[in-house]
């Protein structure tokens, strides 16, 4: 060995040590397998309690769903629901957290809640893609999302209607006794863009026959003794699902990555903030117009009264 090579040797850094979030993006096949033949959550309704969702992931689905909102809205009509497949597998290191990796999305459009692949033509698509994913991925669809692109009113869109029930009950019967614990996401886009952050919940389905011990136990767990604020918030199935807490994960390179963009061109920051499109604001921005003319006037006057002929409509 030179002396280059061993001044070079010397001021390498060690490399960091793997993070929380690095961990999620590798697995080790023995363990998940094992975990996967166990299948601990066949026994327990409710065994799964938290959803890990990767940039990727969070980034198509939040794409695929403001894509839809687009597409209605310049057809002049409403904005379309929109759904796709997610990728993933369950996490042996955490055994109640599921990983969501990445999604594909589907050519499926609805409205008003009745989003569903029953199509053949998207039936051949899907079996086409999971074949394509089977020889260059080792995790498996485990999941499926769509979009609620309703109105924005006091509560997210976020909830399971009837056929959504249905949809992720069959889901949920073909896929989890086979060790592949199924989930669905449901995205609310337009609220969304109005908090200028992603909107979105991941749900799972009780098996027919189960009910909570708890009365009135709402799928986010907040007892609601008034049916019409449990249905309002939660559709007419409100008993029949719950909630998954969801949390998102970067590796320690990505994080690097965009910390750096951040600092160094302050410009994304201005350009990933609307704040008009927050409701406060827009509520404000009437009675901002208003004083604004008011200032205007009076200037007006005074001008007027100074012999300068002035107008404003």
């Amino acid at each position: 060995m030179d002396e280059q090579t061993r001044i070079t040797d010397a001021k390498s850094p060690p490399a960091p040590a793997p993070s929380t979030s690095d961990l999620k993006y590798t697995f080790n096949h023995d363990a998940l397998q094992k975990f996967r033949d166990s299948k601990p959550w066949m026994e327990d309704p409710k065994y799964f309690e938290k959803v890990a969702v990767s940039p990727t992931a969070i980034m198509k689905m939040m794409m695929h769903c403001h894509s839809g909102v687009e597409k209605g809205m310049k057809k002049g009509g409403n904005p379309i629901e929109v759904m796709g497949l997610i990728l993933g597998r369950p996490d042996p290191n955490n055994p109640k957290t599921l990983i969501l990796t990445d999604v594909f999305p589907l050519p499926i459009e609805g409205f008003e809640t009745r989003v569903i692949a029953d199509d053949q033509d998207v039936i051949n698509h899907m079996i086409s893609l999971g074949e394509s994913l089977e020889k260059c991925r080792h995790e498996k669809f485990m999941g499926w999302y769509h979009s609620h692109p309703f109105d924005v009113g006091a509560h997210p869109q976020c909830f399971l209607s009837t056929t959504d029930l249905t949809t992720q009950l069959q889901w949920q019967r073909s896929e989890d006794p086979h060790g592949n614990p199924f989930v669905a996401v449901v995205v609310d886009p337009l609220r969304s863009l109005v908090k200028n952050s992603p909107v979105l919940q991941a749900f799972r389905v009780y098996p027919p026959g189960y009910s909570s011990p708890v009365p009135n136990e709402c799928p986010d767990g907040t007892i609601v003794s008034d049916e019409k604020s449990r249905l309002e918030r939660w559709g007419a199935c409100w008993n029949r699902y719950y909630v998954l807490e969801m949390e998102f994960f970067m590796s320690n390179l990505a994080r690097r990555v965009m910390g750096t963009l951040t600092q160094n061109f302050l410009w994304m920051r201005v350009v990933g903030s609307t704040p008009m499109l927050e409701s406060e604001n827009r509520v404000r921005f009437p009675d901002r117009v208003f004083g604004g003319v008011d200032k205007v006037r009076k200037v007006a006057m005074e001008l007027g009264s100074g012999g300068i002929h002035a107008h404003v409509g």
